[in-house]
């Protein structure tokens, strides 16, 4: 499959996030109104729901299979799997079986670049250009009409470089060329995936393309992580996937986390879409020489738990440090609320109730839903194109994992799913 289909899956889904994310009603609740209770347990018997749930939207044809996991207080409270893995071979789903990430990748890149910043390799403040020189070249695209009423695009300087912090909160003005408004400056952006190109390329590419905005005025989802990952290549002197397995993945044993998949056997385990997402479908099969840092992993729900605990430990796992108390609580921090100039509009995707830390989602607040959405105070996550999403609850000393490959109807296994879990937690 090509890269430039590789993409209609992120556009699909995309815009799906947008219609269900702004749909709250005005009447704000307060914090104290949503949230188990402190201390509360989980109801084996509620949390058996989720089974009917899952096999129910199989059955419908909805998705083809899933593979749910809560883990609290360091244990399985609930690990179970369903429907196929492959569902025109008949293949049944199993544990085992590897998931495309998407954008579940950005966390990954981000918590690697935190690394780096912990060791004082680099400085949020740094400009991109530090390490990609041509960033220095940079401009914002301005759209206007001329005399004759023609849309021209002026190219005007950014007011400040971007830094490595924009590149982290996606508030570079970097977006992507395929949702929202069709304009000169998305425009720019066709073509960028055609062709073989590794991460330095990627980035020359996105030098050359005008920025949708000043830097940290707006959070714009786009090409913010790839960049991350081309700025991590210079810093560590590896490749994006070398770096994060010598750092991150083998320290933590995610042995199956990987951008590209060329062992038989892991091959046959690669959880396949319907056949009616298979046109917006990524395949992860498909060796080429881009580690997409916004979107190129495939991992396991063993190797997912293992960085989910990693995360709910607070940057530790097994007596290791990842990252130290400071950058972990940096990274899950809010930093695109009030007071900080950063505007937000339609495709808004942590959505009502969250702001954005580091790579992360981070719930500030109940939200203005009516009720609100379930969750706690602090709660970070993120998801995928495909499906592929995590949720890590501090307050509950739990995190969950939903992995499918599923682009049309993962939002409602999602939303769903969250729901089911903590109704689960006895009043």
């Amino acid at each position: 499959m090509s890269l430039r289909k590789s993409v209609s899956v992120i556009q699909c889904v995309t815009l799906l996030m947008a219609i269900t994310v702004f749909f709250a009603i005005t009447n704000s609740l307060s914090a104290a109104e949503f949230g188990p209770p402190p201390n509360a347990t989980m109801s084996v018997e509620k949390l058996s729901r989720i089974d009917d749930f899952i096999k129910d939207q199989i059955a419908s044809k909805k998705i083809p299979g899933a593979v749910v996991l809560i883990q609290r207080h360091g244990k399985p409270v609930y690990f179970k799997w369903f429907g196929k893995r492959d569902a025109d071979a008949g293949i049944d789903m199993t544990p085992d079986a590897i998931f495309p990430m998407h954008s579940l990748t950005k966390t990954v890149t981000s918590v690697a670049t935190m690394l780096l910043v912990d060791r004082g390799t680099i400085r949020l403040d740094d400009p991109v250009s530090r390490y990609i020189a041509s960033f220095a070249g940079m401009k914002v695209g301005v759209e206007r009409k001329d005399e004759t009423g023609k849309a021209v695009l002026d190219l005007v300087p950014p007011r400040r470089p971007i830094t490595i912090e924009d590149l982290l909160l996606h508030t570079s003005g970097i977006t992507y060329g395929f949702y929202g408004e069709r304009n000169l400056v998305k425009a720019a952006y066709d073509g960028i995936y055609l062709g073989d190109f590794d991460n330095a390329g990627f980035a020359e590419r996105i030098a050359k393309v005008p920025l949708a905005e000043q830097p940290r005025t707006l959070w714009d989802y786009g090409h913010s992580a790839d960049v991350l990952g081309r700025v991590i290549e210079v810093a560590s002197g590896q490749s994006l996937y070398q770096f994060e397995k010598t750092q991150l993945f083998d320290p933590l044993g995610m042995s199956t986390t990987k951008f590209f998949l060329t062992d038989p056997a892991e091959r046959a385990r690669y959880a396949q879409p319907l056949d009616s997402d298979r046109h917006v479908e990524r395949n992860s099969l498909d060796v080429t020489r881009w580690e997409s840092g916004g979107g190129g992993l495939v991992s396991t729900v063993a190797d997912l738990a293992r960085y989910g605990q990693m995360l709910l430990n607070g940057g530790t796992l097994d007596g290791k440090t990842y990252l130290g108390p400071k950058t972990f609580v940096d990274m899950t921090t809010d930093h695109i609320g009030p007071g900080s100039g950063v505007q937000r509009n339609f495709f808004y995707y942590p959505g009502d109730g969250f702001g954005f830390g580091y790579g992360f989602g981070v719930r500030t607040d109940a939200g203005n839903a009516v009720p609100p959405p379930p969750g706690s105070l602090g709660e970070f996550k993120w998801d995928g194109a495909t499906g592929a999403y995590l949720v890590v609850d501090r307050a509950e000393d739990m995190f969950f994992l939903v992995l499918e490959n599923a682009p049309s109807n993962r939002l409602h296994v999602q939303v769903n799913v969250k729901k089911l879990i903590y109704d689960a937690f006895e009043q």
